[in-house]
C-alpha cells in the first residue's frame, strides 16, 4: 500500500503560491493555500475564490490541451484549502512541508519564515522559493535551519519540470534527498546548486536575454527574428541536449577559440573561463578525444551519436518540422 501522501503547505497566496498548490494537488496531495496578510473577512473571501478560480481555470486549460479529462478538475481542486492568519499555527503544525513564496523582500520573508519556524513540527521541512536571497542568507532566519533550503520553481509551476534546489552547509542531507523524492514522484526534475546568486537557470537565462535586447538595440536583428532563432535553433537545439553536453559534443576547442574571436569583436563579456582555457591546454576537448567536462573512455561513441541524433530528430518531429525525401519539388 502508498504512503499517505504528504501534507504540503504553500505560504503566500500569490502567483507562485497558487502555481505549486495547484501541482501538488494534481500530484494528490492534500495542500493549504496559506495567505498570512492581515485582512478582513470580506477580504479574505474574495481572496480564495479568485485564488481557487485561477487554479481552476488553469486546470480546465490544461484539459482542453488533452493532458487529462475536464472531469478530474473538480477533485484538484477539492485537494486544495485556503486558509488565513488567524488559522496559521493550526495549518503550520499539520505541514510536512512548506514551501514560502511571499514577496522578494526581505522582511516579507523574515515574517513568514520566522511565523512558520514557530509552529512546523520539528521534522517538518521548509524551503524559500526565493529567485533573489542566498539560501544561507534565509537560513539564518529560521528556528531549524537543518530543516531549511530554497526550492526555487520555474513559472509557470505546474508545467515546467524543473526545480533548483540551492543548500547550505547545515541542511540536514536526509531533507535534501526527502524533497528530491517528493518532487520527483510528481513529475519534477529536481537539480542541486549551491548558495550562489542566480542559481542555474536565472543566471543563464539573465546573460541571454540581456544579449537579445542588445542585438535588438545594435540593429543586429528583429526582436521577431531573435525569437524565431530562439525558438528554432538555440533552445531547439538544448531542448535536445544539455549545454554543458553539447559543449563536449562539439568540442571545446571550438568555445575557445570562438570567445576569444568574439572578445575582439564585441568586448570582454565573451571571455572564456579558466576551465575552459585549462581544457584546452590539456587536451580535454570532449567527445573526440575521450573527455572533457564527462568522461566518454568506456562508451560505444557510434551507439552514443545515434541516441543523440534521436533526441534531435524527436524535436523536430515535436515542432511538425519533419518533411521526407524531395518534399521540395
Amino acid at each position: 500500500m502508498s504512503a499517505t501522501p504528504a501534507t504540503i503547505i504553500a505560504l503566500g497566496a500569490g502567483r507562485m503560491g497558487r502555481g505549486i498548490a495547484h501541482a501538488f494537488a494534481y500530484a494528490g496531495h492534500p495542500v493549504w493555500l496559506l495567505d498570512i496578510k492581515p485582512r478582513a473577512s470580506e477580504a479574505f473571501a474574495a481572496l480564495r475564490e479568485e485564488a481557487l478560480a485561477e487554479i481552476d481555470a488553469s486546470l480546465h486549460a490544461l484539459a482542453d490541451w488533452g493532458m487529462f479529462e475536464r472531469v478530474e478538475c473538480a477533485g484538484v481542486i477539492r485537494r486544495i484549502q485556503v486558509a488565513g492568519l488567524a488559522d496559521a499555527p493550526a495549518v503550520l503544525a499539520a505541514a510536512d512541508i512548506v514551501f514560502e513564496g511571499v514577496p522578494e523582500l526581505i522582511e516579507a520573508k523574515r515574517t513568514a519564515l520566522d511565523l512558520a519556524s514557530q509552529y512546523m513540527r520539528p521534522d517538518a521541512i521548509l524551503a524559500s522559493t526565493t529567485s533573489t536571497h542566498r539560501v544561507t542568507e534565509l537560513a539564518a532566519l529560521c528556528r531549524q535551519p537543518a530543516q531549511f533550503l530554497n526550492a526555487h520553481w520555474l513559472n509557470p509551476a505546474p508545467i515546467i519540470p524543473l526545480v533548483e534546489l540551492s543548500v547550505h552547509a547545515g541542511t540536514d542531507p536526509a531533507v535534501i534527498a526527502r524533497m528530491r523524492t517528493l518532487l520527483e514522484r510528481m513529475g519534477k526534475v529536481p537539480v542541486l546548486c549551491s548558495a550562489s546568486a542566480g542559481y542555474l537557470v536565472p543566471r543563464l537565462q539573465t546573460l541571454v536575454m540581456n544579449e537579445a535586447a542588445r542585438m535588438i538595440e545594435e540593429g543586429v536583428a528583429t526582436a521577431e527574428d531573435i525569437d524565431r532563432a530562439t525558438r528554432y535553433g538555440f533552445g531547439f537545439r538544448y531542448a535536445a541536449m544539455g549545454l554543458v553536453e553539447f559543449m563536449d559534443y562539439g568540442g571545446n576547442d571550438i568555445l575557445y577559440h570562438a570567445s576569444r574571436y568574439l572578445v575582439r569583436e564585441l568586448g570582454p563579456r565573451y571571455e572564456a573561463p579558466e576551465i575552459i582555457n585549462r581544457f584546452m591546454h590539456e587536451g580535454r576537448l570532449g567527445l573526440k578525444t575521450g573527455s572533457g567536462f564527462f568522461d566518454y573512455s568506456t562508451i560505444d561513441e557510434p551507439a552514443y551519436r545515434k541516441e543523440a541524433l534521436g533526441r534531435i530528430l524527436a524535436m523536430l518531429r515535436h515542432q511538425g518540422l519533419v518533411r521526407p525525401p524531395g518534399s521540395a519539388l
